[in-house]
């Protein structure tokens, strides 16, 4: 499970190397994958309205 957010993790910072790719490829189910791409996007995206109304709060 943590793999599986950790990949996806680096694919969010566009940094990864391909022996770690090849590494991910082989041991990552891709609902995993997609799962876990959609809870960190939410997060991300909850944390961008957050930092947003506390920067613009009076």
């Amino acid at each position: 499970m943590w793999d599986t957010f950790r990949a996806v993790f680096w694919a969010f910072l566009g940094i990864r190397s391909s022996q770690g790719y090849d590494e991910d490829r082989k041991k990552l189910k891709i609902h995993h994958v997609i799962i876990a791409g959609v809870v960190c996007a939410l997060v991300f995206v909850v944390m961008l309205l957050m930092l947003v109304k506390f920067i613009t709060a009076k």
